[in-house]
């Protein structure tokens, strides 16, 4: 037997005199920030029951007879396009004609006013990437009512140039929707060298216009296309400026409606909540998209 084996501990030798590779002892499972696949899909399925539940409650709500509890029928989907001599939905179709023409315009302030902002502060001024965060977070700090009065005396001012339309709320839900329309813009900026990227169209003999127009932006579709898809679910979803403003929106108009007609107010509700839903879902894929790339 040899000098090692004889000096090994008799546990790592085995029958015929063999040295064994010493056992090391068991490492303590480590806790890390990555959930095991286990506690994973028990989370979602958590989250899934608690988003689920509300929302076959809504679906159950609007399909019951009035005055029954175990009979379900389609007729209040019905009364949406045939409604009751005394019941109208004029109201609420207005109201959301005038959420999607806000949705359009919020959308172009953002596309007009905050995208081209970020991208000179990007090339120009890379020194001021922290105040333009800083003023467009603002907003998500400060409580909407808080905001709303403010907005007031401004509003007035608007109206009198403008005249009292629900479109002119733009103005103000655009400042609202500030923080979520900069993130995922930032983000996707974060991802590209955008400097590099003007550098080499400009060294190939592109102008600022093509450089800006056929690789900048290209390269930014997705946090451009999240931030409008963002933009629209947070104004379709904003009440508080308009209920103050006393304009007729989706919101208001569902407020109204649920009073005189509940059936048909948590129809649209779950259509609202649907649409929603939707829209996350089309930013999650393309944020898998750009993962993948």
């Amino acid at each position: 037997m040899s000098t090692v084996a004889a000096a090994a501990p008799i546990e790592h030798i085995d029958e015929h005199g063999n040295l064994l590779a010493p056992k090391l002892p068991k490492r303590p499972t480590r806790v890390g920030a990555v959930p095991s696949k286990a506690t994973g899909t028990t989370i979602l399925v958590i989250t899934g029951i608690v988003f689920i539940i509300p929302l076959l409650a809504m679906v159950l709500f609007s399909l019951r007879v009035v005055g029954s509890k175990t009979a379900f029928t389609f007729d209040h989907y019905t009364a949406i396009f045939q409604p009751a001599n005394e019941l109208t939905y004029d109201g609420l179709f207005q109201g959301l004609v005038n959420s999607l023409g806000i949705c359009a315009i919020t959308v172009g302030i953002v596309l007009v006013l905050l995208l081209p902002t970020m991208l000179l502060v990007e090339l120009r001024y890379p020194q001021l990437r922290r105040l333009l965060e800083f003023v467009c977070i603002i907003p998500i700090t400060i409580p909407s009512i808080v905001l709303v009065v403010g907005f007031v005396p401004v509003y007035q001012v608007v109206s009198q140039i403008f005249g009292s339309y629900p479109w002119t709320l733009a103005f103000a839900i655009g400042v609202i929707v500030l923080p979520y329309a900069f993130r995922p813009i930032a983000a996707n900026l974060a991802g590209v060298e955008v400097g590099i990227l003007s550098e080499a169209g400009r060294s190939l003999g592109a102008n600022w216009a093509q450089v800006l127009w056929r690789v900048i932006l290209p390269n930014l579709r997705r946090g451009i296309l999240s931030a409008c898809f963002i933009t629209i679910a947070v104004v379709l979803g904003e009440f508080t400026i308009a209920s103050f403003a006393s304009q007729n929106t989706f919101q208001t108009a569902l407020l109204l409606l649920q009073q005189t007609d509940p059936y048909v107010g948590v129809i649209f509700a779950l259509a609202a909540l649907v649409f929603t839903f939707v829209i996350l879902l089309i930013i999650g894929r393309f944020a898998r998209d750009r993962k993948a790339s």
